[in-house]
Formats: structure tokens, sequence, C-alpha cells
């Protein structure tokens, strides 16, 4: 299947003017559960949304999105939330709110080039250490509001989002062959966008000088969201480690989100 036919195949869906949208529902787990679709999706800024976009977020019953996006990335890039009556915008930044260090930034970039796997995983855990707060919000709304379907998003929607929708999979106890797929088909989600976002690191002087570096930093293979899961199990023991260790879910919440995400296959 073409790159293109799969942007139009389900598990993604059409919301003009958004980019690497889809949802994360229909796995199955051991062949009698399924993740209930039409419930959880992601995708990239949707600051670019059209009108007749927004009418196809209706539809799909989204009435409530996570922009996990900092003030900085909102502001540098002008990508504010766009008004779309009826939904309700909540912003549970992970990121940095100051002017970027350029040393560090361009120490990352460099981290990337030298050892991309490792790059991966160091910057997954410093997310889930400085994300919690973050994390816990969004993860009340499938204890609060399970039948109400919502959207999260970062700016590509690949790594912080990537990471919040391996939680949830990882939770719900979805075969890390399936959580590493999702996460691979952000190559094809991003393919409509690259060139704008090529154009926006092009103006960011680290990347004009380390195209290779830029280049695994933006990728989304199935090795580094391996590694990733690895590190939870190592770091957290498991998906439900992080959440009751890191957040104020207790195990009785999981076990509820767990009943609200899940349907008999």
């Amino acid at each position: 299947m073409s790159p293109s036919s799969i942007l139009f195949s389900p598990p993604f869906v059409v919301v003009d003017g958004v980019i690497n949208i889809r949802t994360i529902g229909g796995y199955k787990i051991d062949n009698s559960l399924l993740v209930t679709p039409g419930l959880i999706f992601r995708s990239g800024e949707v600051s670019g949304i059209t009108e007749a976009g927004k009418q196809q977020l209706l539809a799909l019953g989204i009435r409530r999105i996570f922009d996990m996006r900092s003030n900085l990335e909102i502001n540098s890039y002008k990508t504010a939330s766009p008004d779309i009556p009826g939904v309700e915008f909540v912003h549970v930044p992970i990121g940095k709110e100051v002017t970027w260090d350029a040393g560090s930034f361009e120490r990352r970039v460099k981290h990337y080039q030298e050892n991309e796997l490792e790059a991966f995983v160091k910057y997954a855990q410093i997310t889930l250490e400085i994300g919690a707060s973050a994390l816990e919000t969004i993860f009340r709304h499938f204890l609060e509001r399970p039948k109400e379907p919502c959207l999260f998003h970062c700016t590509a929607g690949k790594d912080r989002t990537g990471l919040v929708a391996a939680l949830i999979l990882m939770l719900l106890g979805v075969d890390d062959a399936d959580i590493t797929k999702d996460y691979t088909l952000t190559t094809v989600g991003l393919e409509p966008a690259r060139e704008k976002l090529a154009a926006r690191l092009q103006n960011i002087p680290v990347f004009r000088d380390n195209q290779q570096g830029a280049l695994n930093m933006g990728s989304s293979k199935e090795a580094s969201m391996t590694a990733i899961l690895a590190m939870i199990r190592q770091e957290y023991g498991s998906a439900a480690g992080y959440l009751t260790a890191c957040t104020r879910l207790q195990a009785k919440d999981l076990d509820a989100i767990r009943d609200n995400l899940l349907n008999r296959a």
C-alpha cells in the first residue's frame, strides 16, 4: 500500500488541516478484548485546521483536545489553538517555557547524531519525569469521561504524543509489536507536512549545521520505541508502575481505566 493510501485508511482519519491524526483503538488483547476504537485520537498540532476540518473533527465526536506543547513552541511558531465551538482545549505543557539554551540544544542534536537510540531513550525518560502532571490530566480523562472521545497532540505528534500513546496501550496490555507499529505510522503521518516542518528547522542554526542529527531526531523507528518500552519496564516495572509512582493515580483508578477503554471482542 502506498503512503498516500495509508493516510486514507484506518487507523488514520481525515481532518483537513491536521497532520498525523489517527485513532489508537482497535487492538486486540488475548483474542478476547478489544481497545475501544473511536475514543482516543492522536495527532500533530491542530492550529492549521480548516473549517471543513472542524466539522470532520466534530463528526468524530471529539470534544476535548489536550495540547502538550510549551508556550515557547506555540509562540515561536505562532500556532495557537484554534477556536472550535463545542471543543474544549486543555493545555498540559511538557517542555521548556524559557528561551532555548543554544549550547544544550546543540548537545542534544549531536547526541541524536552520535547515538540515536540512546538519545531517544534519554529524552523519553526526561519527558516522563517532567511531564507526570500533564500525563495524569490526560489519563484522568479516561477515568472520569470514558465515553467522550478526546485527542492529544504535541507539535509533530511524534515523541510526546507517541510516548502517551505507548503508555496507554502498554497499560491496556497491547502487544509491544502493535505499540511499535503505532509509533512507526508517524513516518507516513508526517509525510504531507515534512517540507513545512523542515522549513521551520532551517531557521534554527543547530539543525542547519547538523542535518544528520536533525534527521535522526525527526525519525520514528521501531527500534526507538522498542528501546523506550524496555526503559519503562526497567525503571518503573510497567506503565502502571510509572503512573502509580509518579502521579496521584492509584491502582484502582488504572483498573477502572482498563475497564473503560476495553471491550469484549
